[in-house]
């Protein structure tokens, strides 16, 4: 958890304070937050804050307004009678839903996982709310309860944040704003609310989902700690409050954020446009609520962060996320060693569940530092295949890319990256810019009218310039090798139910559709009464 207060002249952070939330793993591939953790940061971050400020001799009636902005798509379920969480929030890339999302598509017309596309922008994947709200509504007995007693608040974090803080269960504002709210697969993107026929495909009661509303008005008052009474008005997820932070406001400008995934945006004005290569189609922000809503394309990256944490939890190899430059520095290239980091699975342009992370082009000479260098690479190549796509859908191509994120202080990720595109990576001095898109949504609010974001008044923010150094010819020979690794990671894990017999697996369940192929194994061990021996028959994708 993360809070800056900023200068609304100046966009300059004044002061801040930082709360790591932990996340927590079950299972193999559930990811969880614990809601209470999620508060009693918010709660933390302001007092300290304000504490900072008070040791500046700054006042802290000063602050106008506050702005909230959040990992989208992860998925709270509670009750609103005692304002108990009812399960921990499932975090945007857990894969428990596979089997959900499975099930969804095949009772789609044509086992389309694109049906929902036309209203949603978005293909049925693990990756947005409805499969993780439909998941709790299967299996949680609480949420069910709660549900059939008219006890039940849905949300993503946005919504418990606002909801506790304007009071929880003693009139606490249960609300979203439309970038939030485009991404959960239940929101009609041209209709700008929830969709019916969405919730009944879902099954799921539209009386606990939040209000939804613009990205910038009052949604109502803080109602205690040392900000009560400041009004909470701003609120965007945080790929679209990056968008405003970098102040992305004409149609074709463009900001890639580096976190634990990577979030390629292309603004695309105020209609929104759908993609034939495997970009989403999501709402940008409604700076108000008079004023139409603006829409993007979206690249999602799971992994782009989280493969440097890896390295460092899992594997080792570094002792802290700033080796990892140090690192891959050393050695100056991947020696043809290429990482596809799909943990969670591919996101854009493939949305393929099942593909999985995979390190290729190994010799006696590869070592740790090699190692380093692809992880970094991927991250780049990732980003490569996402603006490839987005220049198709548009018929425009980018001639610079914003950036912005905790990994852009990483200056040899930044050159490779203009290194694999092939054009300007433009790096604003204040990497955090979600925050400060959440505080020029906030500032900007009717009743708070302390920023003003017409064209003429943004702030001038500083940058730093990365001109690509290598020729093209090489950037595409080693996105080319990059390719052809992501198509050995693809079909790699199989959800089926097996059963282990003698030491050996049969698959017991339906098989994907696909190429299969037959091998045969003789078993010596089982014989026959007559003498002959079983032959046992394995299927395996080809």
């Amino acid at each position: 958890m993360f809070l800056q207060v900023f200068n609304a002249k100046t966009a300059k952070v004044i002061s801040h304070h930082q709360v790591e939330i932990t996340q927590s793993f079950p299972k193999e591939g559930w990811v969880e937050e614990d809601p209470k953790e999620i508060m009693q940061s918010v709660y933390e971050c302001i007092e300290r804050t304000c504490e900072k400020l008070c040791q500046l001799n700054i006042d802290i009636s000063n602050i106008k307004a506050l702005g909230v902005t959040n990992q989208r798509e992860t998925t709270l379920v509670w009750d609103k009678e005692t304002g108990e969480p009812l399960y921990n929030a499932i975090v945007w890339l857990d894969l428990r839903t596979q089997s959900t999302v499975e099930r969804l598509i095949n009772k789609a017309p044509g086992q389309n996982k694109n049906h929902l596309k036309h209203k949603t922008g978005l293909p049925i994947s693990t990756y947005f709310s409805a499969v993780k709200l439909r998941w709790l509504l299967d299996n949680v007995d609480e949420v069910q309860q709660a549900v059939l007693s008219k006890r039940a608040m849905f949300g993503t974090v946005d919504s418990w944040i606002i909801w506790c803080l304007t009071g929880g269960r003693n009139n606490g504002v249960h609300c979203t704003d439309v970038s939030n709210a485009s991404r959960t697969m239940l929101f009609n993107i041209h209709t700008m609310d929830w969709d019916p026929e969405i919730c009944r495909y879902f099954d799921v009661p539209m009386e606990i989902l939040p209000k939804v509303r613009s990205s910038s008005e009052i949604y109502g008052w803080m109602k205690s700690g040392s900000l009560a009474g400041i009004p909470i008005s701003g609120c965007l997820g945080d790929q679209s409050a990056a968008l405003v932070g970098q102040m992305c406001f004409t149609e074709g400008q463009a900001k890639n954020t580096y976190g634990t995934g990577c979030f390629l945006l292309r603004n695309t004005g105020t209609k929104p446009v759908m993609s034939d290569h495997g970009l989403l189609t999501t709402v940008a922000y409604r700076l108000g609520k008079d004023e139409p809503a603006c829409y993007a394309l979206e690249g999602s990256v799971a992994i782009a962060g989280a493969v440097v944490q890896w390295l460092k939890d899992n594997m080792g190899i570094v002792q802290s996320a700033s080796e990892i430059e140090k690192l891959a520095a050393a050695a100056g290239t991947s020696y043809g060693c290429y990482f596809v980091p799909a943990f969670s699975g591919l996101y854009a342009p493939y949305w393929e569940p099942s593909a999985r992370g995979i390190i290729c082009g190994l010799t006696q000479f590869t070592n740790r530092s090699h190692l380093a260098f692809a992880a970094l690479e991927a991250v780049c190549f990732q980003t490569r295949e996402i603006l490839d796509a987005m220049n198709q859908d548009s018929g425009v191509p980018l001639m610079k890319l914003q950036v912005d994120g905790g990994m852009t202080a990483n200056r040899l990720l930044m050159q490779l990256q203009a290194d694999i595109l092939c054009i300007p990576v433009v790096c604003p001095t204040m990497s955090e810019t979600t925050a400060l898109g959440a505080a020029m949504a906030a500032g900007a609010a009717k009743g708070v009218d302390v920023w003003c974001l017409s064209p003429g008044n943004l702030p001038l923010v500083t940058s730093e310039k990365y001109e690509p150094q290598i020729n093209p010819e090489e950037s595409e020979f080693r996105f080319a090798r990059w390719k052809k690794a992501v198509q050995k990671a693809m079909n790699w894990e199989m959800t089926e139910p097996y059963c282990i017999s003698n030491g050996m697996r049969c698959f017991s369940g339906p098989l994907r559709s696909g190429i299969y192929c037959m091998s045969c194994v003789a078993d010596c061990s089982m014989v026959t009464s007559d003498g002959r021996m079983k032959l046992t028959f394995f299927l395996y994708r080809k």
